[in-house]
C-alpha cells in the first residue's frame, strides 16, 4: 500500500453508532515472569501506565466512548485498574466496562480471539451498534480510530483491518495480507513460514495489527458460522475468521496505519507500533521512551495517554555531596530516564532507566538501562544493569544484577541478555534455580 495515497476526509452526516471491544484476556506466556500474577494487558509499562491504557486512550481521544474490555486470565489487577481509572459519565451513556469470561455458551474458557467475542456476544446485541471495533489490548501505538472508521465507511466494507509494513523475518509472527490496487484484501495468512513480500518493497510484508472494524451484522454472522465449525476451527480472527471471509469474497479492506494522523505528533512518530509480546520487546519499548527525542512521545498534550495512579507525592532527588579524595559522590542523579511520582533518588544514580511509582534508589547505587516496577528499593552500593525488576523487590546492599550472566541465570529468568527479577522476590530466602 502506498503511503502517498490521500488521507481519508472526515465523514459527514450523523456519527454512526459504534461499540469498541478490547480483547484483554491474554495470558502472555512469552512475557513470563511478568505475567505470573497478571494478565498481559495489565503489565505496567513506561513508569505509570498499563499496556491496556494505550488502546483505551486511543478510543477516548478518537471520541469512541462506549468500550467493553473482555478479560479472562488473572484479571483482578486489570479489572481494578479499569474500574478506578476509566470512569466515564454514565449520565451521557458513556462507559469503559470490564466484561469477565462468562461461559455463556458452555463450560469452556475462551478458545481463541473470535470465541472470546462469541461467548460475549450479548454485549454487542444488547448495545445494538452499527459497527464494532475489535482491538487488541496489549500494543503500544497512537491511532485516531475515527480515521480508520472513515475508511471503513467509505469503502462500504464488511470488515477493515489495520495494517503496517514489517520486515519479512518479523512477519512470520503476524497475519500477512495481500491487497489489490483498491486496498481490498485478496489473501490473508496467519503466521506464514514464507510471508508474501509487498509489491515494489522487497524484504517487507504487510502485517495485520490485530485491530479490526466490522459491520455488526457481518460480525455476528461470521462468529456464528465459526462457532458451528466445532473441531475444524481454532476460533481465532487471524487464523479462521478473516481468511475464511477472504476466501468467500467478503468485502475486506486494509487500512494503512502509516496514513493515520495524530494532532501534535512529529513526523518521526508516524507509524510507531510495538507488539510487546516478549521480554526483549518489552524492554526495548521502555528504552524507546528514554531517548532524548523519543520515537513515541508521551508528552503530546493533544493526544494524552490516560491512566490511573494513586495520589503519590512528586519525585524527589536528594543529596548533593560531590565527594572528595577517596570519598565517592553521594548525589541523586537521573539521566535519560523516566521517573514517576513517589520516587526518591536518594544519593544514587540512574541512567536510561524507567522508574514506576514509589521506587527508591539509595546512596551510591547505580542502575542503568533497566525497568523498575512499583515499590522497588535498590540498596546502597548495589549495581543493576539491563534488568527488569518487578514490583515489591528489595535489592540488597551491594548486590549486582546484570553483570554475571552465570550467576544471574542461577537465580532469575534471563532472556536476550535481559535479567528479569520476579515480583516480591526475596533475596534472603531465595535459592538457586534447579539446573
Amino acid at each position: 500500500m502506498s503511503s502517498s495515497a490521500p488521507a481519508f476526509q472526515s465523514r459527514r452526516g450523523p456519527t454512526p453508532h459504534v461499540l469498541a471491544v478490547v480483547l484483554a484476556g491474554g495470558e502472555g506466556r512469552r512475557l513470563w515472569p511478568l505475567t505470573v500474577d497478571r494478565a498481559k494487558p495489565a503489565v505496567p509499562i513506561a513508569g505509570r501506565y498499563r499496556l491496556v491504557d494505550f488502546v483505551l486512550s486511543n478510543f477516548a481521544n478518537s471520541g469512541l466512548l462506549k468500550i467493553k474490555v473482555l478479560t479472562q486470565y488473572k484479571s483482578d489487577s486489570l479489572n481494578t485498574h479499569i474500574a478506578r481509572g476509566w470512569r466515564l459519565p454514565a449520565f451521557l451513556d458513556l462507559y469503559v466496562e470490564a466484561v469477565p469470561a462468562q461461559q455463556r455458551t458452555g463450560r469452556d474458557w475462551f478458545k481463541g480471539s473470535a470465541d472470546a467475542i462469541f461467548q460475549s456476544i450479548n454485549v454487542i446485541t444488547d448495545e445494538d451498534p452499527e459497527h464494532v471495533c475489535v482491538f487488541g489490548g496489549d500494543h503500544i501505538y497512537k491511532m485516531d480510530v475515527s480515521q480508520m472508521l472513515d475508511a471503513h465507511l467509505q469503502a462500504n466494507a464488511d470488515a477493515t483491518v489495520a495494517v503496517i509494513p514489517v520486515p519479512v523475518d518479523e512477519a512470520r509472527s503476524f497475519g500477512v495480507l495481500e491487497v489489490d490496487a483498491r486496498g481490498k484484501v485478496i489473501a490473508f495468512e496467519e503466521k506464514p513460514k514464507s510471508p508474501r513480500e509487498m509489491p515494489g518493497k522487497p524484504g517487507w510484508a504487510l502485517a495485520s495489527m490485530g485491530n479490526y472494524i466490522f459491520a455488526t451484522g457481518v460480525l455476528v454472522e461470521e462468529l456464528t458460522r465459526d462457532a458451528s465449525s466445532h473441531g475444524d476451527s481454532s476460533h481465532d480472527f487471524g487464523r479462521n475468521i478473516l481468511p475464511d471471509m477472504v476466501a468467500r469474497g467478503r468485502e475486506i479492506y486494509a487500512y494503512d496505519f502509516s496514513l493515520n494522523q495524530i494532532p501534535g505528533a512529529s513526523e518521526n512518530e508516524r507509524g510507531y507500533w510495538r507488539d510487546v509480546g516478549t521480554i526483549g520487546a518489552y524492554w526495548q519499548a521502555n528504552m524507546d521512551l528514554v531517548q532524548v527525542v523519543p520515537t513515541f512521545d508521551l508528552y503530546n498534550p493533544r493526544w494524552p495517554i490516560r491512566t490511573w495512579t494513586r495520589p503519590l507525592p512528586p519525585a524527589k532527588f536528594v543529596f548533593a555531596d560531590p565527594g572528595s579524595g577517596a570519598t565517592h559522590a553521594r548525589m541523586g542523579i537521573a539521566t535519560d530516564s523516566l521517573v514517576s511520582e513517589g520516587c526518591i533518588i536518594s544519593g544514587g544514580r540512574i541512567d536510561r532507566t524507567v522508574c514506576s511509582p514509589s521506587v527508591r534508589i539509595n546512596s551510591f547505587a547505580h542502575v542503568e538501562e533497566s525497568v523498575l516496577l512499583d515499590g522497588v528499593d535498590v540498596g546502597r552500593h548495589a549495581r543493576v544493569r539491563r534488568a527488569i525488576i518487578d514490583k515489591g523487590v528489595h535489592v540488597p546492599q551491594g548486590a549486582e544484577i546484570g553483570f554475571d550472566p552465570i550467576a544471574d541465570a542461577r537465580r532469575f529468568t534471563v532472556v536476550d541478555g535481559i535479567v528479569v527479577v520476579p515480583k516480591n522476590y526475596d533475596f534472603g530466602a531465595a535459592r538457586e534455580k534447579p539446573v
